[in-house]
């Protein structure tokens, strides 16, 4: 019988003791996952908060899973690990980390050792100065291939600021802090996780989102998981941001609108038609602009009848739309350390 998150994950208290969850979703990460806990524990060291460390074991094939258990009776460390069933990619394995969160503000980071948290501390510290409920880390001197990494990276940050309106240098770096408050009140979906601050802009305003530079490493074990072809995935999901930042609550306006524009080109060309036959005399039966016409205003009512349709999937999104993108098979904690 498969568990589910709503069954399997335990819910944040009222009141959480704790100031800090740090979530890093882990996938065949088996040689980086124990220096990356060192790494974590020597920089939080700092930190005179009380905070937890959760791992997502987003279906792992290797050893990742064993190596970041040796972890789980570490003194000074509260340590989770969200076994999920499989894999469900970056984006599920985010939401299942936030979900399991209890921590008053959380923070993300990748599990390669590319994200330094020697500037966790610091990126709190300037969250609260600031006031802000996002702070994006901002990799200024990123340590990637320029023609495969870098220069798509650019591009795809130009166009989702100018497409969402939320200027930021750097979108996909995962290292962020967030106020747990606002980022549990934004569900993600697909592989919406580098879109992250433009989902949060649709909870509240722009100038609660800020960015500060982050250091940057280059990989040291294994292999990346993207490649070029993730440029052509960021333009098609640039594309359903845009739909959702500005149609999500009001799809028939998008729907319909596109039909009212057919169905008035559709109108021009049969009133054109309709003059040439009965007032020139002009024959129309075999003519192609009479096909055109009956085209645009079919799909003129298409359009009409999906905006309708649209509106009431809509509402039936917003009062049903509970389930989880993930199934946890497993947690392990200091109290629970055996498969």
């Amino acid at each position: 019988m498969q568990t589910t998150a709503e069954s399997t994950l335990p819910q944040a208290d009222a009141i959480s003791p704790l100031e800090l969850s740090l979530v890093v979703p882990v996938f065949n990460e088996e040689e980086s996952v124990g220096p990356l806990i060192e790494r974590i524990c020597s920089a939080m060291a700092s930190f005179d908060k009380r905070w937890e460390l959760i791992l997502i074991d987003d279906g792992s094939t290797d050893a990742t899973l064993a190596n970041a258990r040796r972890s789980l009776l570490r003194d000074g460390l509260t340590l989770r690990i969200v076994e999920l069933q499989r894999n469900f990619g970056q984006t599920a394995a985010m939401q299942a980390g936030i979900d399991a969160a209890n921590g008053r503000l959380i923070a993300t980071m990748d599990g390669d050792l590319q994200n330094d948290p020697k500037d966790i501390p610091s990126m709190v510290e300037e969250l609260e100065r600031r006031q802000l409920d996002l702070l994006v880390g901002w990799r200024k001197n990123r340590q990637d291939g320029l023609f495969l990494r870098k220069i798509p990276s650019w591009c795809a940050n130009y166009l989702i600021g100018r497409i969402t309106g939320v200027k930021l240098h750097d979108y996909g770096c995962s290292l962020k802090i967030y106020r747990s408050s606002i980022i549990k009140q934004v569900k993600l979906m697909g592989e919406m996780h580098r879109f992250i601050p433009a989902w949060v802009a649709g909870v509240v305003p722009s100038s609660r989102i800020g960015e500060v530079p982050v250091t940057h490493h280059a990989r040291q074990h294994g292999t990346s998981k993207y490649g070029i072809s993730r440029t052509f995935r960021v333009i098609l999901d640039l594309l359903s941001v845009m739909f959702f930042m500005r149609y999500k609550a009001r799809p028939g306006h998008f729907f319909g609108s596109l039909g009212l524009g057919l169905g008035a080109l559709s109108a021009i060309v049969l009133f054109w038609l309709f003059i040439d036959k009965f007032i020139f005399g002009d024959d129309i039966g075999n003519r192609p602009l009479l096909l055109v016409g009956i085209v645009l205003l079919l799909s003129s009512v298409q359009m009409i009848t999906t905006g309708i349709l649209a509106e009431m999937i809509a509402r039936i999104y917003y009062r049903d739309d509970l389930s989880p993108n993930y199934i946890v098979r497993k947690i392990f904690d200091r109290n629970n350390q055996d498969a």
